[in-house]
Formats: structure tokens, C-alpha cells, sequence
């Protein structure tokens, strides 16, 4: 009877967070995020020491993605600020040929 509830278990999870793509795919955030905590119910019960630790090691899984999203941050800026300036220089550079006779 274990072997059918872990079955069971596992069928609720992968359709907890199949409908969880889904939802935050279409636009349904909200839906996606109770979805998602299906799922996560659904895997604490199937893992529970697995999601203790991780539970324990949380501040330090959330800095590592903080300043994973800072340095893309920083580097976009970087970006956006070169393309701009490339921008600039190809106005000019275009403005220049289209002043000159011919």
C-alpha cells in the first residue's frame, strides 16, 4: 500500500507543478504560486529531511541568488549604456554622409 501513496504523491506533484508552468506561462500568477506550494507540500512529505536542510540553508541559497541577479542587473545597465553610446556615434557618423555632397 506504501508503493501506491508514494504513486500517489508523485502524481500530485508533477501535476502540481506541470499547472504551475502553465499558469505563470499564461499570465496567472497567482494561480501559479498556490500551484507551486502543491507541489512543494507534496514533495516536503515525500522528503522531509531533504527540505529540513534545505530549509536550514535558505539565507544562504537566497544571497547567492541575490547577487545573482544583481551582477545580471549590472551588467544589462552596462549594456543598455554601451548600445546607447554606439547609438550616439553611428547618429553622428550617419549625419556627417548625409551632410556631403556628392
Amino acid at each position: 500500500m506504501e508503493g501506491a501513496m508514494a504513486d500517489w504523491k508523485k502524481i500530485v506533484m508533477f501535476g502540481a507543478f506541470g499547472a504551475t508552468v502553465y499558469f505563470l506561462l499564461s499570465g496567472k500568477r497567482a494561480a501559479g504560486m498556490a500551484t507551486a506550494g502543491v507541489g512543494l507540500a507534496a514533495l516536503a512529505t515525500e522528503y522531509p529531511e531533504k527540505f529540513e536542510q534545505i530549509w536550514n540553508q535558505a539565507p544562504e541559497y537566497l544571497d547567492r541568488g541575490h547577487r545573482i541577479v544583481n551582477g545580471i542587473q549590472s551588467l544589462v545597465d552596462r549594456i543598455s549604456e554601451h548600445a546607447q553610446s554606439w547609438q550616439q556615434i553611428r547618429g553622428r557618423i550617419g549625419g556627417e554622409y548625409q551632410n556631403k555632397p556628392y
